[in-house]
């Protein structure tokens, strides 16, 4: 597996990953906030995202936001090809862009909502803990992008005091970084580069997925 910064070139798979949305959405049953093609590709193009393949297929992503003049930095957009799921792909894809939010941002608190039982454990593995909704980001730009989930009438309701998902974050910036366990099958990983530098091309990729 090739896990890596994600870069402008990585727009290709922008339409596929919001497919991967909205087909994970309606089998989980559950609300997932839904993503645009060309908000994905910005990701990509900023490096603010991490892309990762398996035998050359577009295997997952995630992404990083920052909120309240970078003082937040949410880990958002999750998503894992449903057809290698509970391979250790999702699990080595939060370390990547976890360890790419401390580079990034190393002074700011890290957080994200999930309704995910998975993410949650992965969360704690890398020291987040369960907070209410109250701690964190007060930025109208982080709520409003819930607006595209079907869960977003409960949240109004509560005075965005509550919903299902569960809030979790990542305060600790001194903290020494926490490596997660992964499967054998995804033990070769290319490590996040540093910001700023290009990635050397791959087979998948082409000239030149919050």
């Amino acid at each position: 597996m090739t896990i890596r910064v994600a870069t402008e070139a990585d727009a290709q798979y922008a339409e596929q990953l919001c497919q991967w949305y909205i087909e994970s959405a309606k089998t989980r049953g559950t609300g997932i906030a839904k993503r645009e093609p060309d908000y994905v590709a910005k990701k990509m193009a900023s490096g603010d995202a991490i892309i990762a393949f398996v035998d050359d297929e577009l295997a997952g992503f995630c992404y990083i936001e920052t909120f309240d003049d970078k003082t937040f930095v949410v880990n958002s957009g999750l998503i894992v090809n449903a057809e290698i799921r509970k391979g250790g792909v999702g699990r080595a894809i939060k370390q990547a862009v976890f360890e790419l939010s401390r580079t990034k941002y190393p002074q700011a608190k890290i957080f994200g909502i999930t309704t995910s039982l998975a993410v949650m454990k992965i969360n704690t593995d890398l020291g987040y803990e369960p907070v209410t909704f109250s701690e964190l980001t007060t930025s109208e730009d982080f709520w409003k992008g819930c607006k595209s989930c079907k869960n977003y009438g409960i949240l109004m309701e509560n005075e965005r005091k509550m919903c299902l998902c569960t809030g979790m974050l990542y305060d600790t910036p001194e903290k020494q970084l926490v490596q997660v366990q992964v499967p054998d099958f995804a033990s070769h990983i290319t490590p996040p580069l540093p910001i700023g530098t290009d990635p050397a091309p791959t087979p998948s990729e082409t000239d030149s997925a919050q």
